[in-house]
């Protein structure tokens, strides 16, 4: 069974939420958290991007980064203010995005149950990543930035979140970016029967934040033999996540640009290309799965395997394990996606039109619009304890850090 339990959670003043919460560290560069934060000494990119407050260019892993990081938490757990709740809680946080609504469970899970594959994942981590939010997290002594987790879908815990959320929330903003952020605290006792409902939920799933999650889990590590007393129970054996049931989810597709076409001309590609799929002109989406977009010379065009997608495994038949396998490394030079300085990823939520930029400025040869992989899809992977390829998956809309935090 799955554990998602209540925690003492660090809340900004209901007044103060929509200046504290940030978008995540990871989805913005420092530049563009600098204007974000440009005039709200209250933003939390303050913490999870220190770096803005110091001179340009420094190294992000410089001691003068997490000390600032420090600094600033300290400052806005006083300013803001940040309260420690006294009892334990979970939360419930819906976020809305349009027309599409999803509501998940904020609560604190096991270390240990990510270490067993009770929460699985379906992506690998980088060291350098590791380093830096293990190095956060216990800097500061709190998991600030929750991972993002699903589970197949319970009509015992919809029943009972769809009750809970009936009461006047404990925050209600919409952010600059136009998605509406709901938190209701759920009182203590409803918190432990609500918690109580995942033990018929056999696992959790990473959808996105593997790398706070093996950052979490290598924090408890380090703490455990630190402490004489340890039993297991301690807050540093648990990290906070925001856990959604799966058919509320929304995945956009994550595209490629490539910087060049390998030392070939436009139309030596082209010919490669065709050896291997149909070519034809289309629209810059694809329309379903086993088929994508590619935009190159100021024209998108339509790219459909003429192979049988069906007699590949259950990582090879992906769209994007097609597209990096037969057209990105055997065409494009682009070995290993996770290192290559040849390709870019391009996060869905930024559409089309931002491939055609690239391209169409110089800087990029050929573009590739995906489509979405599936919440099915993911599963079965991290079921079978398969690695999904590198940026196969975008999730929108984003949780904000700052709205929880989880001190240890």
């Amino acid at each position: 069974m799955a554990k998602v339990l209540p925690f003492h959670g660090l809340l900004p003043t209901p007044e103060k939420a929509a200046q504290v919460a940030a978008v995540p560290y990871d989805v913005v560069n420092s530049e563009e958290a600098a204007k974000l934060a440009e005039g709200n000494p209250l933003s939390f990119l303050r913490i999870s991007k220190p770096e803005i407050e110091l001179e340009p260019g420094i190294d992000l892993y410089d001691d003068r980064v997490y000390a600032k990081a420090l600094a600033n938490f300290k400052r806005l757990c006083e300013q803001a203010p940040l309260k420690l709740d006294q009892e334990e809680h979970l939360y419930i946080y819906r976020l809305k995005m349009g027309s599409h609504v999803q509501t998940g469970i904020v609560g604190a899970v096991s270390a240990e149950e990510y270490n067993k594959n009770i929460i699985k994942k379906h992506e690998k981590t980088r060291k350098d990543k590791e380093d830096d939010r293990t190095r956060h997290v216990m800097t500061l002594r709190s998991h600030t930035g929750p991972a993002f987790l699903t589970y197949r879908d319970s009509a015992a815990i919809d029943d009972m979140i769809e009750k809970l959320t009936a009461g006047k929330p404990l925050f209600d903003f919409t952010a600059p970016d136009g998605i509406a952020h709901t938190l209701w605290r759920v009182d203590a006792n409803s918190s432990r029967m609500l918690s109580d409902l995942f033990a018929n939920v056999p696992y959790l799933y990473i959808a996105d934040g593997h790398h706070r999650s093996a950052a979490a889990a290598r924090t408890a590590a380090e703490c455990a033999p630190k402490n004489p007393r340890h039993t297991g129970k301690e807050d540093y054996n648990f990290f906070l996540a925001v856990t959604f049931p799966a058919s509320q989810l929304k995945i956009l597709p994550y595209n490629r640009a490539v910087k060049t076409l390998n030392g070939m001309t436009k139309a030596q590609f082209m010919q490669a290309l065709s050896a291997k799929f149909n070519i034809a002109d289309t629209s810059p989406q694809p329309s379903q799965p086993g088929e994508f977009c590619m935009y190159l010379d100021g024209k998108w065009s339509l790219v459909t395997p003429k192979f049988d997608v069906k007699a590949l495994g259950v990582i090879e038949c992906l769209d994007v394990s097609i597209l990096q396998d037969n057209i990105l490394a055997s065409l494009l030079g682009i070995d290993d996606p996770r290192t290559s300085k040849g390709i870019d990823f391009i996060g869905g939520i930024r559409g089309t039109a931002e491939l055609e930029k690239l391209v169409n400025s110089g800087k990029y040869a050929v573009a590739f619009s995906m489509f979405p992989t599936t919440l099915e899809q993911l599963m079965n992977i991290a079921d079978a304890d398969a690695i999904m390829p590198p940026k196969s998956t975008w999730f929108e809309p984003k949780l904000r850090d700052g709205i929880v935090c989880h001190n240890f």
